[in-house]
């Protein structure tokens, strides 16, 4: 069976849990990362694999980072505030709506 992705590139979203937003930059169709880093996560919060996983230019209110989140653990983030990691300014630029367009295309 094929899923679509429920979020796109350039959209700003936000985890379902822990406290912090960011921006799509690239999506995995199923879970793409090391076995390491998924047994990581504890057993009773771990995602399934078989669904979307987002890469995302993420920020709390401390540090930013690149973040690898499944999409059950994401959420719309309808704020209104730029999200500020340095890498989101190289490589997107914010339109009037607040999602962020890639830089190397000419319309999205």
């Amino acid at each position: 069976m094929i899923r679509s992705a429920k979020f796109a590139i350039g959209q700003p979203v936000k985890h379902r849990v822990y406290p912090f937003r960011g921006v799509i930059f690239d999506v995995d169709p199923t879970f793409s990362n090391t076995d390491e880093w998924y047994e990581s996560i504890p057993e009773d919060v771990r995602p399934h694999k078989d669904q979307p996983f987002y890469h995302l230019y993420a920020e709390n209110e401390d540090t930013e980072y690149v973040a690898y989140v499944s999409e059950q653990n994401l959420l719309p983030d309808d704020c209104s505030d730029p999200i500020s990691h340095p890498l989101l300014e190289e490589s997107f630029e914010r339109d009037g709506e607040g999602w962020y367009t890639p830089k190397n295309t000419l319309s999205h």
